[in-house]
């Protein structure tokens, strides 16, 4: 039997008892010993073996104070690349005490709440360590204080503090200092902006950082891992041993996220060779430093997928993983000159944007640049090249994949549905009705004005433009054919009475604005040649009107014919 894929299980110790399929990425430890930076700071997008890593690194460096428990997990690593490296890294195998702390559940609607969750993440690791907080090398007071950590007894002001003293108390224990890994920093800070609450947040984390990788001699070495670097000046305050390790650097770029051999390892094992460029179309496509990497979380999605059904269908998984919240924000503020960018981008084509990279969630509502920064650093955009100018770093970056494509396009699509909503298109319906063809031009230009072409999918797009505009119509149903490849025309809209109004509408996408007319023309001249209204006339309509409509970016064309039966092209 194949091992399992390991989807949703990001513990390395469950991983390898439990027979998964492993990408051993276990020569990211020989890394930070070779490195040996202090504070370790990785940005990454979600998704991209960030916690599980931090898993590896906790069962290899932790001493749990047990003999039998230390052997156990030095197993964990038996036939992996890191026992290749030699005694001089594997001595260091269950030698260190480890704090640490995930804080991903930290993601909360309010304050309180999220502060709660911060809380009991802080008690749960307080506990972990319960037998070695016994030790008689302990005061009485700090195992007091301990004591009243882990009931809860203490404001979130002193909670703050409370690495700092857990540090403490495992080095006067054991006699090493401490290794600290913190995951997913930045998770409760872009919960708490977008609920509310941003600046209490940045009080508690800057000082809980201050306390525990500032001013602590217990500490040998942190991995804090994140989507983004916050501001140095907001968060990392006097931490000028502080190591940044992001998307654009060179080192360890191949840890996070699967390479090629890695990706095509994994199709070999599980018989989908023949599914590889699919793969690399749709998850493909992100360069860090310039290591090229797929998306993990998706190729181990579509990897359970083919192993079912080898001709399973690709799909956008990463956009089920997390709100969109930065899209949303890009969606909500986009003015004209953005939304031809966004244009750009679908198309294929690439944006040069400065980097920022110390920025805030707070900079998301100021200028554009920032926004593209947030976009590149989260994985929604990735580098093409770079190139300096005027002492500054500049990129060329491009979406990065199908998959992140269609995050943008449903992301736009849902906001342009919520957009239409509000307009209402009763005017619409009244120049259909009375076969007013340069007023319904007007009202469709005007929409299209206000959305963002797809024009690599334009006739889906177009398609989903229209049959979206016509479904406000309380007084009509909207019928789509596209999507059952039937031969019938595009849309059908029908009054529920059949002594009512029905409208069979055929689209056409020209090649250039020249072609506007002729393509218009030509959808009509369908509808006649095909007969697409003899199903409205089976049903018994016998007020039928037919639309040809061609389009061409932000243009249109209308043209309508009543009752066909003459070809129009003569």
């Amino acid at each position: 039997m194949k091992k399992a894929l390991p989807i949703g299980v990001d513990n390395f110790k469950k991983i390898i008892e439990s027979g998964y399929y492993y990408v051993d990425k276990t020569m990211m430890i020989k890394e930070l010993l070779d490195l040996k930076g202090e504070v370790n700071l990785f940005t990454r997008p979600r998704r991209f073996g960030k916690t599980l890593n931090l898993s590896m690194l906790r069962y290899f460096f932790e001493d749990t104070g047990n003999e039998q428990q230390n052997s156990h997990n030095r197993e964990l690593f038996q036939g992996l690349k890191i026992m290749e490296a030699g005694e001089a890294y594997t001595r260091h195998i269950g030698s260190y005490p480890v704090i640490n702390l995930t804080l991903k559940s930290a993601k909360q609607n309010t304050r309180e709440s999220s502060f709660y969750k911060l809380k009991n993440i802080l008690i749960t690791e307080f506990e972990r360590h319960s037998e070695m907080m016994n030790h008689e090398k302990l005061s009485e007071k700090e195992k007091q204080q301990y004591n009243r950590f882990v009931n809860g007894e203490v404001s979130m002001d002193e909670y703050s503090g409370s690495l700092e003293f857990l540090s403490r108390c495992l080095s006067k224990t054991t006699g090493e200092k401490v290794i600290i890994l913190l995951d997913e920093y930045d998770v409760p800070l872009e919960n708490a902006y977008f609920c509310g609450f941003y600046e209490e947040m940045v009080n508690f984390i800057r000082a809980l950082f201050e306390s525990s990788l500032k001013t602590n001699e217990n500490l040998n070495f942190a991995v804090i891992t994140g989507c983004l670097r916050v501001s140095k000046e907001s968060i990392f305050t006097g931490l000028n041993h502080l190591n940044i390790i992001s998307v654009l650097d060179e080192k360890y770029s191949e840890h996070f996220g699967f390479t090629l051999p890695e990706v095509t390892q994994i199709m070999s094992y599980y018989g989908a060779e023949s599914r590889m460029e699919d793969l690399k179309a749709w998850y493909n496509g992100y360069l860090f430093g310039n290591t090229q990497v797929y998306n993990p979380w998706s190729v181990m999605k579509f990897a359970y997928d083919l192993n079912g059904n080898v001709d399973a269908f690709p799909r956008p998984y990463w956009i089920n993983t997390s709100s969109n919240d930065i899209i949303k924000v890009m969606v909500r503020k986009a003015d004209r000159e953005m939304r031809g960018q966004i244009e750009a981008l679908i198309e294929g084509r690439t944006l040069d944007i400065q980097v920022h990279e110390e920025i805030t969630y707070e900079d998301m509502e100021g200028n554009g640049e920032n926004l593209w920064n947030f976009l590149y650093f989260t994985g929604y955009l990735t580098k093409e090249s770079m190139y300096f100018e005027n002492s500054s770093i500049y990129l060329k970056v491009c979406i990065p994949n199908v998959e992140v494509k269609t995050i943008y396009q449903n992301t736009f699509l849902n906001w342009f549905r919520e957009k239409i909503k509000k307009r209402g298109f009763q005017d619409l319906y009244q120049a259909l009705e009375s076969g007013q063809a340069e007023k319904i031009r007007e009202i469709l230009e005007e929409q299209l004005f206000w959305t963002v072409s797809f024009y690599d999918s334009a006739e889906n797009f177009y398609h989903g433009f229209l049959a979206g505009i016509l479904s406000q119509s309380e007084q009509y149903y909207v019928k789509s054919n596209r999507e059952s490849g039937n031969g019938r025309s595009d849309l059908m809209i029908k009054s529920p009475s059949l002594r009512g109004r029905a409208f069979i509408v055929e689209i056409k996408v020209s090649q250039n604005i020249d072609d506007l007319e002729k393509d218009a023309r030509k959808a009509l001249q369908q509808i006649a040649d095909r007969d697409y209204m003899e199903e409205l006339r089976a049903e018994g309509y016998r007020r039928i009107s037919c639309w040809g409509i061609s389009f061409y970016r932000k243009d249109c064309e209308v043209c309508c014919g009543e009752e066909i039966k003459m070809g129009l092209s003569q």
